[in-house]
């Protein structure tokens, strides 16, 4: 448990949720863009692997490789050399159909743009997985998970009737909902306010501590890395350290003081 002056008490009990490291692990992957003289490395012979159950931050200067190595881990975007695997499953070989499913049936995902549909209502951008995929909802986490995220009476709202942090927490809601084992997000609190911010990762940390979620966040923020259980830090394409107890000031200490809003 830690504390910080300006999001109160950051709490990081596991509630029982044991960490299996290696659970998705990069095994020294290169991205390159372009060929010959003009090539861009994007990530350089990358290798990272995020525990079951933990709340991981990517952070890094602008072009330091923090996106494209979560596009990368998440199928986004394919690898130019090095393999990626999710539990048993490798997925640097398989095909864009089968990378597809996985993303649906394994992943969830939050962006810092919401990415809600404009013409759907919050319950029905909530259900979409499911919708996709021909599954049923599980309704009892369906209630459970609105409720936690406060947007039970916004159900039947579309995205330009609700504010940026309901928005944002529909899709939390989103990517939860078929019980995803893990949840990538991209500065998923960029767009928000302090206090809207500090919801969103609040509920990011109890989802880890209470559904044993694995969640992948890329940020900028100091302020959010500190709800996280470790900050890998990157620089030019490579890690270049990381933070196994992360704070605001030791976070900031490694970034030259360069933070950021929650």
């Amino acid at each position: 448990m830690k504390a910080n002056a300006s999001l109160g008490t950051v709490s990081k009990e596991r509630k029982g949720v044991s960490r299996e490291r290696g659970y998705i692990r990069a095994n020294g992957i290169t991205k390159r863009y372009g060929e010959g003289e003009n090539a861009v490395v994007a990530l350089d012979d990358v290798s990272v692997e995020f525990a079951k159950g933990e709340f991981t931050a990517i952070m890094g200067a602008s072009g330091s490789g923090k996106s494209t190595l979560m596009q990368c881990m998440a199928g986004l975007d394919a690898v130019t050399s090095g393999q990626i695997q999710l539990g048993e499953t490798e997925l640097s070989g398989l095909s864009d159909d089968e990378i597809t499913e996985i993303r649906r049936d394994r992943m969830g995902f939050v962006f810092q743009a919401f990415n809600l549909l404009p013409a759907l209502n919050a319950e029905q951008n909530i259900t979409l997985p499911h919708r996709l995929a021909g599954t049923r909802v599980d309704r009892a986490r369906f209630d459970q998970l609105v409720s936690m995220l406060g947007i039970v009476d916004r159900l039947d709202h579309r995205p330009a009737e609700l504010s940026g942090g309901q928005q944002q927490r529909v899709a939390i809601a989103r990517a939860l909902i078929h019980s995803p084992e893990i949840v990538f997000c991209d500065e998923p609190t960029g767009a928000l306010d302090s206090r809207s911010g500090e919801q969103v990762l609040r509920f990011l940390r109890e989802s880890v501590d209470t559904f044993g979620v694995t969640v992948v966040m890329v940020t900028h923020s100091a302020t959010a890395a500190a709800w996280s259980d470790r900050v890998v830090f990157l620089a030019d394409g490579q890690i270049s350290g990381e933070d196994t107890n992360p704070s605001v000031e030791s976070v900031l200490a490694v970034i030259g003081g360069v933070g950021g809003r929650s």
